[in-house]
């Protein structure tokens, strides 16, 4: 990287210009939505359309503003056999488009096809370029830049002295381009939260973030590969390139746990991109109080892995159908001078009929309720009545009530699911045939006084997802049509984080809310530390709609953890999962992991003392203390009390310089520095121990400390 080559300034002059353009574009877009601020009134068409172009002046005014991110970050070069004119053409590439007071284009777009060779040329397919000049910008200021030369370096195009000068990213064995500029990005400190790498997006990953929009595409990359960065780049690239329809059909990018939305949140709108959907799977129930949700106290082991399983579809199906029941005797309630009854055939007769005409237990509830008044009016003795006379005069007694909850209830599913849990009986009517009988009674639990004390848990989730697929949206109150709180929202494209670690359940849920199939998942086998880990894609396809096809792409050059320190997680990994590869390291870190060994009684104190000595090495960078989720309380309370100033990610982010990490949600963060704590207690205290410590180990960029009491895991040694 040269912070001393001859076009730099006319290069920063440029940067200078862009800039200029872009907040003349932000005074012209508020001067059109100006426009319409005393316009207010109007016929009903009048004030749809001036929403409307407000809404999108306002989206495009968001676009534009691009906070600390740098604008232009590189330039490519086409030579005459590309160029329209015969001679070399020129494009500078940015985060957005931006035009002069002409409209002539000053920036291209990262996403735009004319942008493609900016990341996809190589010395052997240079794609017409005859460079590539990569900036190294902070914020406006250009700091140095590199060029890569194709071909023989004709037209006068070549290196002046004292220029650093790749001719053609086909020397490199592994293929990367500006590697002087991503070594520089790589080495930057961590912040807390996931940048973009729109400048440093190398051939690998760009096929896959313009890859076509169709079918399912899954991302295999090991840790350090970026596949969460790039599935995120991907979902900006698509809403790009297929703006209609998908901006009203909807992206919804779905991450692991909270702590890793948090991390993620800035990527999307740092690339113009802010109204992509970003949720846990819990914030897609929308019935249940979720402010009661918790991880803590967890499943049992026995109870996430029925929760899991897809046999759980067929329990709670039969649930469904266990409360559509006959009456046992007649009803009979008084109506005027004398009674009129519903008789217990004829209710047997309403209930099969019900389940033969609606696919949504709830959407029969009133079609159940007419034939109820019908069958009562049936009984009077003469036709002075009729059916609204009966249903004002009956449907608010005990027994009428009570003739409705017994054959046709209007359920939440977690009223369904708080009843099923609540009821040895209930589970093995809806479970014998379907779970052994020490699975169904893994699921039961006292019944709470009112439904809204339940603490739910995250394999409930799908559960209760599941059981309003069944149960269908509750009637609105005065009217017909269904509440469409209640309704499935489904999205134009899904985009699913550490796909990895969903069940089928799981995943069932997330298919539901697919419009048309189109999916991008990424994740890692090796990293599956899930109820139910899969051993290869798929275990995983087979539960997501690919009936438009699927396709399985890799990330294999590991661009995040040093060499070093990805040596010894590679032999966890081996001794987890045998069959896969692990990813290329194009990083030499500056040291190899420490190890601390602790007596039992000093190990609290050896943390305290790793963590001082790292934060001293860090320096500017952020450091999580990363241990077994049963240690989280007390290991915070010693830097507590050592006077140690940190953060607790259990549904925060990393906004602390130094943060307690549990290991059950460290998956897809990383950091400057990172403290593994008693490694023993990882693999004894997850479902698949070893995978865990596999991840736990690989989320440092720089520094790795070891710190144990216990004897370590064989397969670190």
């Amino acid at each position: 990287m040269s912070q001393h080559h001859p076009d730099l300034p006319a290069e920063q002059a440029f940067i200078d210009f862009a800039y200029a353009c872009l907040e003349q574009s932000k005074v012209d877009a508020w001067k059109l939505r100006g426009l319409h601020e005393g316009t207010l009134g109007g016929t009903f068409q009048a004030r749809y359309e001036r929403d409307v172009f407000d809404e999108a002046v306002f989206n495009r005014l968001t676009q534009l503003d691009l906070g600390d991110a740098a604008l232009v970050f590189g330039r490519i070069d086409r030579g005459p056999e590309a160029a329209n004119d015969g001679e070399i053409e020129s494009f500078h590439i940015g985060r957005l488009a931006v035009a002069d007071e002409n409209s002539d284009p000053v920036v291209v777009d990262w996403r735009a096809p004319v942008a493609e060779p900016f990341y996809r040329a190589t010395g052997r397919d240079p794609l017409g370029l005859v460079r590539r000049r990569h900036f190294h910008v902070h914020g406006r200021q250009l700091l140095g830049l590199e060029d890569e030369l194709f071909g023989d370096g004709h037209l006068g195009i070549g290196a002046e002295e004292g220029v650093e000068v790749a001719t053609g990213t086909a020397d490199r064995a592994d293929g990367i381009r500006g590697y002087s500029t991503l070594l520089a990005a790589l080495e930057r400190g961590r912040t807390g939260q996931l940048g973009d790498i729109v400048a440093t997006i190398q051939g690998e990953q760009d096929e896959i973030i313009r890859s076509p929009q169709t079918g399912v595409l899954v991302v295999q990359g090991g840790p350090g590969t970026g596949k969460t960065v790039v599935a995120l780049h991907r979902a900006a690239y698509l809403l790009y390139t297929y703006r209609f329809p998908l901006e009203d059909q909807g992206v919804l990018v779905i991450g692991p746990n909270r702590v890793f939305l948090r991390y993620i949140e800035r990527v999307l709108p740092s690339l113009g991109e802010a109204g992509v959907e970003q949720v846990v799977l819990a914030d897609l129930v929308h019935d249940v109080n979720w402010a009661r949700y918790a991880i803590d106290p967890p499943d049992h082991p026995l109870a996430a892995r029925v929760k899991g399983d897809l046999r759980m579809s067929l329990v709670i199906d039969k649930a469904v159908t266990d409360r559509e029941r006959p009456l046992r005797d007649d009803v009979v309630v008084p109506f005027r001078s004398g009674y009129v009854r519903l008789r217990a055939e004829e209710s047997q007769r309403i209930v099969r009929a019900a389940q033969r005409r609606f696919r949504k237990h709830n959407a029969a509830r009133r079609w159940v309720e007419g034939e109820v008044w019908n069958a009562m009016l049936a009984t009077w003795r003469d036709d002075t009545a009729t059916v609204a006379q009966i249903k004002e005069a009956v449907r608010s007694l005990p027994d009428v009530r009570a003739a409705f909850e017994r054959m046709w209830p209007v359920l939440t599913p977690a009223q369904l699911l708080h009843d099923l849990y609540g009821s040895k009986a209930l589970l093995k009517l809806a479970a014998a045939k379907h779970l052994t009988e020490a699975e169904y009674l893994s699921l039961y639990r006292e019944r709470k006084a009112d439904v809204n004390d339940v603490r739910w848990t995250e394999h409930d989730v799908a559960i209760l997802d599941e059981a309003r697929s069944y149960l269908g949206a509750r009637p609105a109150k005065g009217t017909l049509k269904p509440d469409e709180a209640d309704e499935i929202r489904t999205f134009g494209h899904i985009v699913v984080d550490e796909v990895q670690d969903l069940t089928p359940m799981q995943l069932r849920m997330v298919s539901r809310r697919s419009l048309n199939g189109s999916m991008t998942v990424v994740g890692d086998i090796a990293q599956a530390t899930g109820a139910l880990a899969p051993d290869d894609w798929d275990d995983i396809l087979q539960h997501l709609p690919i009936t438009r096809g699927s396709r399985v792409i890799g990330l294999s050059v590991g661009y995040r953890i040093p060499a070093q320190i990805m040596e010894l997680a590679n032999k966890v990994m081996m001794a987890a999962t045998p069959s896969l590869r692990a990813p290329t390291s194009v990083r030499i870190g500056d040291e190899h992991p420490e190890f601390i060994r602790a007596a039992p009684s000093e190990l609290l104190t050896a943390v305290v003392g790793a963590t001082k000595e790292l934060d001293a090495d860090v320096g500017e960078g952020n450091i999580a203390v990363v241990v077994p989720d049963a240690m989280f309380e007390a290991v915070s309370g010693a830097l507590d009390a050592a006077g140690i100033e940190h953060g607790k990610a259990t549904r925060s982010g990393l906004e602390m310089g130094i943060t307690v990490v549990p290991v059950s949600v460290v998956k897809g963060l990383e950091l400057d520095g990172v403290v593994v704590v008693e490694p023993a207690d990882i693999v004894a205290g997850e479902q698949q121990g070893l995978r865990a410590l596999y991840v736990a180990l690989t989320r440092s960029t720089k520094r790795l400390t070891i710190v144990h009491a216990k004897p370590l895991p064989d397969a670190m040694l």
